[in-house]
């Protein structure tokens, strides 16, 4: 008898979510073999509230985020992604999708690192502390810069 295995890969991404170099690693691994992706955006409160209530703020962001890039990755991928909202602490959204979901692999999307949160906070490594094979994306200078562009608040 012989048995296909499906992988199980987590994507985590929030400004990135739709980028064309997270498209591209998808399409990728998507035909490396039979897998099953998921898309997790950790919230991200906006102003003052991510130092004082940021568990309750970010959640209409990060379903934005989700509805924009679902469709985009789901091509890429060759079938539908599932796609969850997580903490605003990204290593503890990580941990809590590994510990409830099981993941076999991780695929962090990020900005350049001179803008990048998560490459400050170490993410990657943290992420691969936890036993699972990380793959690193990182979208492009243009792509970070219209995303910050359209982000920014008017003056």
């Amino acid at each position: 008898m012989h048995v296909i295995s499906t992988c199980r890969v987590l994507i985590v991404a929030h400004q990135t979510a739709d980028s064309p170099q997270l498209v591209a690693a998808v399409r990728r691994r998507a035909s490396e073999g039979r897998c099953t992706f998921t898309l997790l955006v950790p919230t991200r409160p906006p102003g003052l509230h991510r130092i004082v209530d940021p568990e309750d703020h970010g959640g209409a962001e990060a379903r934005a985020r989700l509805d924009d890039a679902i469709p985009v990755l789901s091509e890429a991928a060759g079938g539908p992604i599932a796609g969850a909202i997580g903490s605003h602490e990204p290593l503890a959204a990580v941990q809590d999708a590994l510990n409830l979901l099981g993941f076999d692999e991780v695929i962090i999307s990020m900005l350049p690192a001179r803008v990048s949160r998560w490459l400050h906070l170490d993410l990657p490594r943290k992420v691969r502390a936890l036993g699972v094979p990380v793959t690193e994306v990182i979208s492009d200078e243009r792509f970070a810069a219209q995303r910050y562009t359209a982000e920014r608040p008017a003056a």
